[in-house]
C-alpha cells in the first residue's frame, strides 16, 4: 500500500496505460481522478474502478481544461501527490508527407499537453512535494522514417522531463518518464495508424527482444514504483520499458 492516503491526477485514464496505471495506483490505496476527453471511455473505467475512482472530462490541449482538471482533483480530496502525463496521440508520415495539420495535432496533445497540465499541477506538487511522471516512447530516442510528428513530440517529452526535473527539484517535486515500447493499448487504432493491428502485434514479437508486446500493467509497473517513496532519489530518469526495442538500434 505504497501510495496510501495519496492522490493521483492521470490524463489519458481511461484506457491504455493510463488506466492500467490507475489500477495499480488504486490497488496500492490511492484515490484516483483520470481524464480524458472520451466521457463514455472515463466512465466504463471509473465503474470498473470503484470507489476510489473519479474522473474528470477534458482535452489537454486546452490550457483551461487542464486548469479545472487539477482544480477538480482538489476540490474532491485537498491535495495532489502524484501527476501521470499519459494522454497521447500517434499517426504515420514522414517529412515529404505529414500536412502542418497532422503535425500541430500530434505536438498539442503530445508536448503542449504535458507541458498545460504540469504547469497547472505545480503549485499543488509543492505543497504536497510530489512528483510527475511522464509516458514517453523508445521513439524519443529510436528513430523511425514514418513516424517523424510522434518521434519528435516524444523526444520533447523526454528532454521536457529532464528540464522540468532540474527546475522542480528544490521544491522536492520528481520529475521522471517511462519510454515504453509497443504496447497493447488503443493508441495505434484510434488514430487507424495502423492497418492491421492483430498482425502488428504479431509483429512484436520479432521486433522485441523478449518476444511480446507489452500490456498496461508492464508499464503501469514502473509508473508506480517511479512515483513512489522508495525511488525518492530519483528524478530525471527516462526508464525504458520496451522489451529491449530499443537495442536492436544499437546492433
Amino acid at each position: 500500500m505504497r501510495f496510501k492516503g495519496k492522490v493521483v491526477l492521470i490524463s489519458g485514464g481511461g484506457t491504455g496505460i493510463g488506466l492500467g496505471a490507475a489500477r495499480r495506483f488504486i490497488e496500492e490505496g490511492a484515490n484516483v481522478v483520470i481524464s480524458g476527453r472520451r466521457q463514455d471511455k472515463l466512465q466504463a473505467a471509473v465503474s470498473e474502478l470503484g470507489a476510489s475512482a473519479s474522473l474528470v472530462v477534458g482535452d489537454v490541449t486546452d490550457r483551461g481544461a487542464c486548469a479545472h482538471m487539477v482544480t477538480e482533483t482538489l476540490k474532491r480530496y485537498d491535495r495532489l501527490d502524484v501527476l501521470l502525463n499519459s494522454a497521447g496521440v500517434i499517426g504515420n508520415g514522414g517529412v515529404a508527407d505529414t500536412p502542418p495539420a497532422e503535425f500541430d495535432r500530434i505536438m498539442q496533445a503530445n508536448v503542449y499537453g504535458v507541458y498545460h497540465l504540469s504547469q497547472a499541477a505545480v503549485d499543488a506538487l509543492k505543497q504536497s512535494r510530489g512528483s510527475i511522471v511522464n509516458v514517453s516512447s523508445v521513439t524519443g530516442t529510436r528513430p523511425y522514417g514514418t513516424l517523424l510528428a510522434y518521434c519528435a513530440s516524444k523526444a520533447a517529452v523526454s528532454m521536457m522531463t529532464l528540464t522540468m526535473a532540474l527546475e522542480l527539484a528544490p521544491f522536492g517535486i520528481r520529475v521522471n518518464a517511462v519510454e515504453p515500447g509497443v504496447v497493447r493499448s488503443e493508441l495505434h487504432t484510434a488514430s487507424n495508424a495502423v492497418a492491421d493491428y492483430a498482425a502488428f502485434l504479431e509483429r512484436a514479437k520479432q521486433t522485441h527482444p523478449l518476444g511480446r508486446p507489452g500490456e498496461p500493467a508492464d508499464v503501469a509497473a514502473a509508473i508506480a514504483f517511479l512515483a513512489a517513496a522508495e525511488s525518492g532519489w530519483i528524478t530525471g530518469e527516462c526508464l525504458k520499458v520496451d522489451g529491449g526495442r530499443y537495442l536492436t538500434s544499437l546492433r
